[in-house]
């Protein structure tokens, strides 16, 4: 069983910001690839950003570049998501995950890969009000 803590989130007016952390057990942190997904109603999940844990390459989606941040505390087996100029768009339940090995592998994989490769979080939910 892997524990992939997630905390933060929550409701915030568009042009807000907000917080996501999630925690892993150690082995699950490290060496890995780091990740935070979303989904929202009606839509498939997506990837939002990743992290590389050993290295720090950083990855993301258009649509949160220059507004969302991606780190990670090795002391901590932490990854977190900064979230700032927050639109009504990226409301959705955010997902921390988990996958084996370098971030490049996975970049371009659908969201089910976790499901065969890594780990899920139990989700935290954003709203962004208009």
């Amino acid at each position: 069983q892997v524990d992939l803590m997630e905390s933060g989130g929550g409701s915030v007016q568009a042009g807000g910001s907000l917080n996501l952390s999630c925690t892993a057990a150690p082995d699950t942190y490290r060496g890995n690839c780091l990740n935070w997904f979303r989904q929202a109603a009606g839509k498939e999940r997506e990837r939002v950003a990743s992290i590389d844990a050993a290295g720090g390459k950083t990855y993301y989606i258009d649509s949160v570049k220059g507004r969302f941040t991606i780190s990670r505390d090795a002391s901590k087996n932490t990854v977190f998501l900064r979230m700032n100029s927050l639109k009504p768009d990226d409301t959705a339940m955010y997902y921390c995950a988990v996958l084996q090995g370098h971030c490049l592998d996975w970049i371009r994989r659908a969201a089910s890969i976790v499901d065969e490769f890594g780990y899920w979080g139990q989700g935290i939910q954003v709203t962004v009000s208009s």
